[in-house]
Protein backbone atom coordinates (compact mmCIF):
# COMPACT_ATOMS: atom_id res chain seq x y z
CA UNK A 1 0.00 0.00 0.00
CA UNK A 2 2.40 2.22 0.76
CA UNK A 3 4.84 1.35 -2.62
CA UNK A 4 1.48 2.52 -4.32
CA UNK A 5 1.20 5.41 -2.45
CA UNK A 6 4.90 6.38 -3.80
CA UNK A 7 4.11 5.63 -6.79
CA UNK A 8 1.13 8.29 -7.19
CA UNK A 9 3.42 10.81 -5.82
CA UNK A 10 6.04 9.99 -8.14
CA UNK A 11 3.22 10.47 -11.10
CA UNK A 12 2.20 13.56 -9.76
CA UNK A 13 5.87 14.97 -9.31
CA UNK A 14 7.40 13.61 -13.09
CA UNK A 15 3.95 15.35 -14.55
CA UNK A 16 4.30 18.97 -12.56
CA UNK A 17 8.06 18.76 -14.76
CA UNK A 18 6.58 17.41 -17.93
CA UNK A 19 3.02 19.40 -17.68
CA UNK A 20 4.35 23.32 -18.02
CA UNK A 21 5.48 22.36 -21.92
CA UNK A 22 2.25 20.16 -22.82
CA UNK A 23 -0.51 22.16 -21.80
CA UNK A 24 1.40 25.92 -21.61
CA UNK A 25 3.69 25.85 -24.29
CA UNK A 26 4.00 25.87 -27.94
CA UNK A 27 3.78 24.25 -30.46
CA UNK A 28 1.45 22.02 -27.87
CA UNK A 29 -0.80 25.55 -27.53
CA UNK A 30 -1.12 25.86 -31.15
CA UNK A 31 -3.70 23.34 -32.01
CA UNK A 32 -7.12 23.20 -31.10
CA UNK A 33 -6.73 20.28 -28.16
CA UNK A 34 -8.05 21.46 -24.80
CA UNK A 35 -6.36 21.51 -22.13
CA UNK A 36 -7.69 18.64 -20.30
CA UNK A 37 -6.15 16.54 -23.18
CA UNK A 38 -2.51 17.73 -22.63
CA UNK A 39 -2.77 17.20 -18.94
CA UNK A 40 -3.60 14.20 -19.73
CA UNK A 41 -1.16 13.41 -22.18
CA UNK A 42 1.60 14.33 -19.39
CA UNK A 43 -0.06 12.02 -16.84
CA UNK A 44 0.30 9.39 -19.40
CA UNK A 45 3.88 10.31 -19.85
CA UNK A 46 4.75 10.47 -16.71
CA UNK A 47 3.16 7.35 -15.84
CA UNK A 48 5.42 5.36 -18.91
CA UNK A 49 8.71 7.26 -17.23
CA UNK A 50 7.55 6.24 -14.17
CA UNK A 51 7.30 2.55 -15.68
CA UNK A 52 10.74 2.34 -17.56
CA UNK A 53 12.30 4.41 -14.38
CA UNK A 54 10.74 2.47 -10.99
CA UNK A 55 13.98 4.52 -9.01
CA UNK A 56 12.02 7.43 -9.45
CA UNK A 57 9.75 5.90 -6.84
CA UNK A 58 12.19 5.44 -4.25
CA UNK A 59 13.31 9.20 -4.10
CA UNK A 60 9.60 9.81 -3.47
CA UNK A 61 9.91 7.48 -0.01
CA UNK A 62 13.81 9.25 0.31
CA UNK A 63 11.89 12.73 0.54
CA UNK A 64 11.63 14.51 3.98
CA UNK A 65 9.26 16.98 2.67
CA UNK A 66 6.81 16.83 0.37
CA UNK A 67 5.68 20.31 -0.77
CA UNK A 68 9.37 20.87 -1.45
CA UNK A 69 9.66 18.46 -3.78
CA UNK A 70 6.54 19.82 -5.63
CA UNK A 71 8.36 22.83 -5.72
CA UNK A 72 11.45 21.44 -6.96
CA UNK A 73 9.84 19.70 -9.75
CA UNK A 74 6.79 22.96 -10.88
CA UNK A 75 10.66 24.81 -10.96
CA UNK A 76 12.56 22.25 -13.52
CA UNK A 77 9.10 22.01 -15.60
CA UNK A 78 8.95 26.26 -15.89
CA UNK A 79 12.46 25.97 -16.71
CA UNK A 80 12.00 23.07 -19.33
CA UNK A 81 8.73 24.79 -21.00
CA UNK A 82 10.91 28.41 -20.76
CA UNK A 83 12.87 27.17 -24.27
CA UNK A 84 9.97 26.68 -26.19
CA UNK A 85 8.26 29.99 -25.17
CA UNK A 86 11.12 31.77 -26.07
CA UNK A 87 11.69 30.51 -29.19
CA UNK A 88 8.31 30.76 -30.04
CA UNK A 89 7.86 34.37 -28.64
CA UNK A 90 10.98 35.25 -31.04
CA UNK A 91 9.22 33.93 -34.08
CA UNK A 92 5.56 35.50 -33.19
CA UNK A 93 7.82 39.04 -32.42
CA UNK A 94 9.66 38.87 -36.11
CA UNK A 95 6.58 38.45 -38.16
CA UNK A 96 5.36 41.24 -35.62
CA UNK A 97 8.15 43.93 -36.49
CA UNK A 98 7.41 42.48 -40.58
CA UNK A 99 3.46 43.40 -39.86
CA UNK A 100 4.32 46.80 -38.35
CA UNK A 101 6.96 47.44 -41.48
CA UNK A 102 4.27 46.14 -44.10
CA UNK A 103 1.93 48.91 -42.66
CA UNK A 104 -0.15 45.76 -41.13
CA UNK A 105 0.00 47.30 -37.41
CA UNK A 106 -3.33 47.32 -37.41
CA UNK A 107 -3.93 43.93 -38.95
CA UNK A 108 -4.58 40.97 -36.12
CA UNK A 109 -6.20 37.27 -36.21
CA UNK A 110 -8.37 36.13 -33.59
CA UNK A 111 -6.67 33.05 -32.24
CA UNK A 112 -9.18 30.40 -31.78
CA UNK A 113 -7.15 28.51 -29.24
CA UNK A 114 -6.56 30.87 -27.30
CA UNK A 115 -8.96 33.68 -27.80
CA UNK A 116 -5.78 35.83 -28.18
CA UNK A 117 -4.86 38.48 -30.93
CA UNK A 118 -1.96 37.62 -32.87
CA UNK A 119 -0.24 39.31 -35.88
CA UNK A 120 -0.78 38.10 -39.43
CA UNK A 121 2.80 37.19 -40.32
CA UNK A 122 3.64 36.05 -36.84
CA UNK A 123 1.20 33.55 -37.29
CA UNK A 124 2.33 32.48 -40.61
CA UNK A 125 5.86 31.48 -39.44
CA UNK A 126 4.85 30.26 -35.86
CA UNK A 127 2.68 27.84 -37.46
CA UNK A 128 4.95 26.62 -39.44
CA UNK A 129 7.63 26.11 -36.68
CA UNK A 130 5.07 24.09 -35.29
CA UNK A 131 4.75 21.91 -38.55
CA UNK A 132 8.31 21.73 -38.40
CA UNK A 133 8.69 20.80 -35.36
CA UNK A 134 6.51 17.75 -35.16
CA UNK A 135 7.64 16.71 -38.87
CA UNK A 136 11.29 16.39 -37.68
CA UNK A 137 10.16 14.43 -34.62
CA UNK A 138 11.68 17.36 -32.01
CA UNK A 139 8.89 15.96 -29.81
CA UNK A 140 10.71 12.59 -29.78
CA UNK A 141 13.52 15.07 -28.47
CA UNK A 142 11.62 16.52 -26.21
CA UNK A 143 10.95 13.10 -24.32
CA UNK A 144 14.47 12.56 -24.30
CA UNK A 145 15.52 15.79 -22.73
CA UNK A 146 12.68 14.93 -19.96
CA UNK A 147 14.43 11.13 -19.56
CA UNK A 148 17.25 12.73 -19.41
CA UNK A 149 16.52 15.13 -16.89
CA UNK A 150 15.91 13.01 -14.10
CA UNK A 151 19.89 11.84 -14.40
CA UNK A 152 21.31 15.80 -14.50
CA UNK A 153 18.47 16.75 -11.77
CA UNK A 154 16.88 14.05 -9.81
CA UNK A 155 13.33 14.15 -9.04
CA UNK A 156 12.62 16.31 -6.03
CA UNK A 157 15.78 18.15 -6.70
CA UNK A 158 15.52 21.77 -5.16
CA UNK A 159 19.40 23.36 -5.06
CA UNK A 160 18.73 24.89 -8.05
CA UNK A 161 19.46 28.63 -9.31
CA UNK A 162 18.61 30.25 -12.73
CA UNK A 163 21.66 30.97 -14.60
CA UNK A 164 20.65 34.35 -15.94
CA UNK A 165 23.79 34.53 -18.24
CA UNK A 166 22.52 30.91 -20.34
CA UNK A 167 19.30 32.55 -20.67
CA UNK A 168 20.51 35.91 -22.23
CA UNK A 169 22.65 33.97 -24.22
CA UNK A 170 19.56 31.90 -25.42
CA UNK A 171 17.59 34.77 -26.04
CA UNK A 172 19.69 37.12 -27.76
CA UNK A 173 20.39 34.01 -30.37
CA UNK A 174 16.75 32.93 -30.59
CA UNK A 175 15.85 36.52 -31.55
CA UNK A 176 18.78 37.49 -34.18
CA UNK A 177 17.70 33.92 -35.68
CA UNK A 178 14.23 35.17 -35.92
CA UNK A 179 14.85 38.21 -37.56
CA UNK A 180 16.40 36.06 -40.07
CA UNK A 181 13.63 34.43 -40.75
CA UNK A 182 12.22 37.42 -42.45
CA UNK A 183 15.25 39.20 -43.38
CA UNK A 184 14.72 39.35 -46.96
CA UNK A 185 10.98 40.67 -46.72
CA UNK A 186 12.41 43.18 -44.20
CA UNK A 187 15.09 44.39 -46.40
CA UNK A 188 12.79 45.03 -49.73
CA UNK A 189 10.20 46.58 -47.80
CA UNK A 190 12.87 48.95 -46.44
CA UNK A 191 14.17 49.64 -49.84
CA UNK A 192 10.70 50.53 -51.16
CA UNK A 193 10.68 52.98 -48.22
CA UNK A 194 13.59 54.55 -49.68
CA UNK A 195 12.13 54.29 -52.84
CA UNK A 196 8.90 55.97 -52.44
CA UNK A 197 10.52 58.45 -50.17
CA UNK A 198 12.90 59.92 -52.93
CA UNK A 199 9.36 59.34 -55.56
CA UNK A 200 7.82 61.72 -52.58
CA UNK A 201 10.57 64.54 -53.00
CA UNK A 202 10.45 64.14 -56.85
CA UNK A 203 6.54 64.56 -57.44
CA UNK A 204 5.38 66.18 -53.40
CA UNK A 205 1.60 65.77 -55.25
CA UNK A 206 1.99 62.05 -54.58
CA UNK A 207 0.17 61.07 -52.04
CA UNK A 208 3.24 59.30 -50.19
CA UNK A 209 0.89 57.47 -47.23
CA UNK A 210 -1.65 55.62 -49.37
CA UNK A 211 0.71 54.60 -52.01
CA UNK A 212 3.22 53.53 -49.31
CA UNK A 213 0.97 50.72 -48.19
CA UNK A 214 -0.41 49.30 -51.11
CA UNK A 215 3.07 48.70 -52.48
CA UNK A 216 4.29 47.37 -49.55
CA UNK A 217 1.86 45.38 -48.68
CA UNK A 218 2.46 43.83 -52.21
CA UNK A 219 5.79 43.53 -51.45
CA UNK A 220 5.56 41.68 -47.96
CA UNK A 221 2.98 39.47 -50.04
CA UNK A 222 5.85 38.49 -52.50
CA UNK A 223 8.82 38.14 -50.57
CA UNK A 224 7.16 36.06 -47.38
CA UNK A 225 6.90 32.91 -49.40
CA UNK A 226 10.47 33.44 -50.50
CA UNK A 227 11.47 33.55 -46.94
CA UNK A 228 10.23 30.80 -45.68
CA UNK A 229 11.12 28.69 -48.32
CA UNK A 230 14.61 29.64 -47.53
CA UNK A 231 13.89 29.11 -43.84
CA UNK A 232 14.03 25.58 -42.99
CA UNK A 233 17.87 25.79 -41.79
CA UNK A 234 16.77 28.86 -39.38
CA UNK A 235 13.70 26.81 -38.22
CA UNK A 236 15.68 23.76 -37.44
CA UNK A 237 18.65 25.62 -35.62
CA UNK A 238 15.71 27.27 -33.41
CA UNK A 239 14.09 24.10 -32.64
CA UNK A 240 16.89 22.94 -31.60
CA UNK A 241 17.88 25.58 -29.53
CA UNK A 242 14.71 25.47 -27.94
CA UNK A 243 14.88 21.77 -27.62
CA UNK A 244 18.14 21.61 -25.91
CA UNK A 245 19.32 24.22 -24.31
CA UNK A 246 16.87 24.71 -21.61
CA UNK A 247 18.64 21.87 -19.69
CA UNK A 248 21.53 24.51 -19.00
CA UNK A 249 19.04 27.17 -17.37
CA UNK A 250 19.49 26.01 -13.75
CA UNK A 251 22.70 25.81 -12.08
CA UNK A 252 22.94 22.89 -9.87
CA UNK A 253 23.85 24.31 -6.02
CA UNK A 254 26.59 21.80 -4.36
Amino acid sequence: MENSSDTILAIMLVTLRLGPSIAFAPPFTLFRVPITVRVLLSISLSIWLIVARPELVARVSEAESFVLMVFGELLVGVGLALGLQLAFAAIVWSGRALDIQAGFGLATLADPTTNARIPLAGTILSYGAGIIFFTIGAHYDLIALWAASFDALPIGYQQLQPDIGAIASVLSTLFLLAVGLVGVSMLSIFLTDLTIAFLSRTLPQMNVLLLGFQVKAMVMLVTLPICLTFAMGIYLRIIRIAVTEPAAFWQVIP
